[in-house]
């Protein structure tokens, strides 16, 4: 089956980290994978020893294309208690301006994406925050780095916790509120797999929703037992919801990358076999959900809401008649 609109394949590089690697060992060891042609940095720490001219060689030089950057906060620990959120206003503004760097950096290499884990910004006690201040906070700092450069996009990685108890922007309703708050044409959001499972979500039913009233800006791929953010290799534990979610993709016509936000190295797993891993179990998947594009035997199912009907064709699509 040829797979329409075949998006490239992208990877978290810090799951090739070993110790004493630099920035450039992981996009090389990356690139041995064979498949991942592109992949997402961090701001700002892979940015620390190098300028973003030196990233767009060393990506060049190892045959990968930069996907985005990622904005990591939990760099500096004076945003501990929140970025964007946080009570002290010199510490909001040092968030904004570290975004709005990051902004440039990508700008100066070309990119065009920005995605934002609001991993610090929440709460872990009851009376401990001022939830309208910390919800107003947020929509301020967005609108200032949506602001900073329009032509760039600013995508949303929503969770539900960790490491805060509590996330300010913890799934996709909530996520969507702020955008629609926000108002600015160029935020929308990032499709985390085991997020939205963390979050209580059918990863289709959420792309569905985040289509409706924004745009998809990125699908991070993995899996997990929805009860952390685990980042297994995708399809290994959720298949049929991961062929839900190719399927809803392949309607919209998504023809974006496909970053594997995979987490081998919790486990000593090598990275390059995990790589691999994830691209074959993908591919697989993937076509299983092309297969199933116009297939009115599904369509007819799903209309009179016959699960029955329609786990039969789902179980032979991926297991056979």
């Amino acid at each position: 089956m040829t797979l329409p609109n075949r998006p490239r394949y992208a990877t978290r590089l810090n799951a090739f980290r070993r110790k004493g690697d630099t920035v450039e060992d992981l996009i090389a060891r990356a690139a041995q994978v064979g498949g991942l042609n592109a992949a997402d940095l961090n701001f700002p720490d892979h940015f620390d020893h190098h300028t973003p001219e030196d990233l767009t060689q060393i990506l060049h030089k190892s045959g990968m294309a930069l996907n985005g950057l990622a904005m990591r906060y939990y760099t500096d620990p004076g945003f501990r208690l929140g970025a964007f959120t946080h009570p002290d206003a010199t510490v909001r503004r040092a968030a904004i301006d570290i975004t709005k760097r990051g902004l440039d950096a990508l700008a100066a290499m070309g990119g065009t994406v920005m995605t934002v884990w609001l991993g610090q910004d929440g709460f872990d006690y009851s009376f401990q925050g001022d939830y309208a201040r910390m919800w107003d906070d947020t929509l301020t700092a967005l609108i200032e780095v949506c602001d900073h450069n329009p032509a760039l996009d600013i995508s949303i990685e929503y969770k539900p916790n960790e490491p805060r108890s509590w996330s300010v922007l913890p799934d996709m309703a909530t996520t969507l509120h702020a955008i629609r708050d926000v108002g600015r044409p160029n935020l929308g959001v990032t499709l985390d797999f085991c997020h939205m499972l963390f979050a209580g979500e059918m990863p289709a039913r959420s792309a569905l929703l985040a289509a409706r009233y924004c745009r998809i800006m990125g699908v991070h791929l993995n899996d997990g037992y929805a009860k952390r953010d685990d980042g297994l290799i995708a399809g290994t534990v959720h298949p049929i919801q991961t062929v839900e979610l190719f399927w809803v993709l392949d309607q919209m016509d998504y023809d974006g990358v496909i970053y594997f936000d995979t987490f081998p190295d919790h486990g000593g797993m090598d990275p390059v076999a995990e790589s691999r891993a994830n691209i074959a179990l993908t591919e697989r998947l993937r076509s299983v959900a092309a297969g199933l594009r116009d297939h009115a035997p599904l369509a007819a199912a799903m209309a009179r809401q016959d699960a029955a009907a329609s786990t039969r064709i789902i179980a032979a699509a991926l297991y056979g008649a």
